[in-house]
C-alpha cells in the first residue's frame, strides 16, 4: 500500500506559544457523518478547545465543527463534547503523568490521514510570560535574518 496523506483540518498555534509541548499522542475522533463531511470541507476551530480525562475517557471540550450545509436534521451541537480514542494503557500513562507533573492535555491538530479524521494531542507545561518573551524575541530575529537573506539575493 501506498504512503497515507495527511491533510490538516486545523491547527492550533496558540497552543505551541502559551505551554511547551513535552509529549503528542494521535488519537482518533468519535464523531457523526455530518461532523465529517464538514470536516472534509475544513470547517474546524481548535483555538479554545481543551482535553480532559473523565472515568478513564478522553474527551475534547469546546471543539466547533461547523453543521454540514446539507445536513438538516442529522446535525449535532457544535460545541458538543466529544470522546477521543486512546488505548487504556496510553490512558492510564496519562493520568499518572497529569497527577504527578501538574501537566495538561491539549489538541495541537486536527487532520484527516487517509480516510480517517485524527486529532493530535499533546503533554503540556504552561509556559511563563518570560517564556513567551523569549519566544517572541527568537521569532522576530529569524523573520529579520530571512528578511536580509532575502533582500540580498539578486537574479
Amino acid at each position: 500500500m501506498g504512503k497515507e496523506s495527511k491533510k490538516l483540518i486545523a491547527n492550533n498555534k496558540k497552543a505551541r506559544f502559551d505551554y511547551f509541548i513535552l509529549e503528542s499522542f494521535e488519537t482518533g475522533i468519535e464523531l457523526f457523518g455530518t461532523e465529517v463531511k464538514s470536516l472534509r470541507l475544513g470547517q474546524c476551530s481548535i483555538k479554545e478547545s481543551w482535553v480532559d480525562i473523565k472515568n478513564g475517557e478522553v474527551f475534547i471540550y469546546g471543539m466547533h465543527i461547523n453543521p454540514y450545509e446539507k445536513g438538516n436534521i442529522f446535525n449535532k451541537d457544535p460545541l458538543r463534547v466529544r470522546k477521543l480514542l486512546l488505548h487504556k494503557g496510553e490512558i492510564r500513562r496519562l493520568i499518572g503523568t497529569i497527577k504527578e507533573k501538574g501537566l495538561t492535555l491539549v489538541p495541537l491538530e486536527v487532520y484527516l490521514k487517509g480516510r480517517l479524521v485524527k486529532v493530535e494531542i499533546g503533554l503540556a507545561q504552561g509556559k511563563k510570560k518570560y517564556d513567551k518573551r523569549a519566544t517572541i524575541a527568537k521569532n522576530d530575529a529569524r523573520r529579520e535574518v530571512e528578511r536580509e537573506f532575502k533582500g540580498s539575493v539578486r537574479y
